[in-house]
Parts: structure tokens; sequence; C-alpha cells
């Protein structure tokens, strides 16, 4: 028989694993940023460096001279940030649509919908890309933001939320108020959705910031985003990893501060989805 725990040794146990998650999970993180403030040669010493060296900033310094990595911050915020808002919005938007209009053919679109998701990003590479020609936009951020306004996961998320989440009676009600259809959306259906759109920003934020294919291909080594920049830092006869650990560091705080912002809203979203569930 498997013995039982107590309340106490319970609650112990539960905090010690919660600890020894955190720990395996920010370790990583934690070694980049004792690399970043180190020189290259430190990484033979051994036993390795444990503590954070002095040579952060010269390496940050180094990072920007090396490659343009302000600009590349800038294309990845406005890339990622345009795509999450956009995918937010279209995502709630069509699943509102199928989860709770009733139109010819719902069905049929939403299987196509979610039938696009087993086709291989890599399949399409070609014909975007030459799309992409024809528009003029191979270099420009807009081949980046256009072809990913909306995603099939979004809409099948958001459809699926929304079923759930949304009480179909708020919204008779908000009808026998004189309320429009776009009117419910705005004042009715975005406020409900909010923690689901707030995971599913964030979720979008991150694919679209870790994208490094699409960006290679279509993007100019004078116009990169953060991870094309990063494969640059780490190209060359000898890698300097201390240099592309420094520009991993800057490249993700800014995935810290998202999460940051809308934590919040993530979680609640979470454990909504948890309790319907």
């Amino acid at each position: 028989m498997i013995p039982r725990l107590g309340p106490g040794k319970a609650r112990t146990l539960t905090y010690l694993t919660l600890i020894a998650v955190v720990f395996f999970s920010a370790l990583p993180l934690y070694y980049s940023v004792v690399v970043a403030s180190r020189d290259n040669s430190a990484l033979a010493d051994v036993p390795p460096p444990l503590w954070p060296g002095g040579n952060f900033v010269a390496n940050v310094e180094k990072v920007f001279d090396t490659v343009p990595f302000a600009l590349a911050l800038l294309n990845s915020v406005l890339v990622a940030g345009s795509i999450a808002i956009a995918v937010m919005f279209f995502s709630t938007l069509a699943g509102f649509a199928f989860a709770k209009l009733r139109f010819r053919g719902r069905n049929a679109l939403l299987l196509i919908t979610v039938a696009t998701m087993m086709v291989p990003t890599q399949l399409g590479i070609i014909p975007l890309y030459l799309i992409m020609v024809k528009l003029e936009w191979t270099g420009s951020m807009y081949a980046l933001i256009v072809p990913a306004l909306v995603n099939a996961f979004g809409v099948f998320f958001m459809t699926q939320f929304l079923s759930r989440a949304l009480p179909t009676e708020l919204l008779e009600a908000g009808r026998v108020d004189g309320c429009t259809t776009w009117g419910l959306f705005w004042h009715v259906v975005l406020p409900v959705a909010r923690p689901a759109a707030a995971v599913l920003g964030m979720l979008t934020f991150m694919s679209a910031w870790n994208d490094y294919f699409w960006p290679l291909v279509v993007l100019t080594p004078e116009n990169p985003t953060v991870q094309v920049a990063l494969s640059t830092l780490a190209a060359g006869y000898v890698s300097d990893y201390a240099l592309s650990l420094t520009g991993t560091t800057l490249g993700t705080l800014p995935l810290v501060i998202v999460f940051a912002l809308l934590g919040k809203q993530i979680i609640g979203g979470i454990m909504q989805g948890a309790v319907k569930g």
C-alpha cells in the first residue's frame, strides 16, 4: 500500500517540488547571464564559473557593434507585437462567429480552417516567397506581418473557449437591448474573451519572436530580426559563445516583459479554462 501523507507533509512536498521546477527552469537563463558577463575563455575554466562576471556591458557593446542588434530588436518588437494584436482580434472575431452565430457552411468552414493546421509550414515557403516577390515585399516587415495576421490555431482556440464561456442568453439579452452584432462583439464578447485572448497573444508573440526560418528567407542581413541577428553572431570559424549568449539574454528580455504585463490575464485564462473543463 502507498503510505498517505498528512496535510503538513503534503504541503512541504508540494513546495519542494515547485522550488525544484523553478530552479531547473531558471537555471539555463541564469547560466546564460553568467556566460554573457564573462569573456569566451572563461568557458574553459574547471570548475565552470557560477557567478556573473564584469564583462556584461563590454559584451553588450560588442554585440551592437557586430550586428545591427538595435534594429533587430525594433523589427522583432514591431513584427511580434503586430502579429499578436492582429491574431487576438481576428481570432476572437472569427471564434465568435463560429461559436455563436448561425450561418450556412459554418461547420465546413471551421473544418477547413482546422485542417490547415495539418499542413507543414515548410510546404508553403516557396509559393509564399513568390507572392512576396510579386508584391515587392522582400526585405520588408510586410512579408513577416501580413501572412501571419490570423492563424488556424487562434481561430480554433477562441471558438472552443467562446462556445463554453459565452452564454447564449447574454447575447440574446444584448439583442433585446438593441445591440447590433458588431456591438455585441465589442461590449459583450471581448470582455468575456479577454483571459483567453491574453493567453493566445502571449503564445503568438513568443512564436513570432522566435521565428527564424521565414525571416531568414525573406529578409536581408542589413534588416534582420533578433533570431537572424543571433544566427549571425553565432556564425564564424570560431564561435564566441559569450557574445552569442549576450545577444540571447538581450533577446529574451522582451519575452519576460510581455509575460510580466500579461501574467495576470494568462493565469486567469488558464484557471478559468481549468474550472470550466
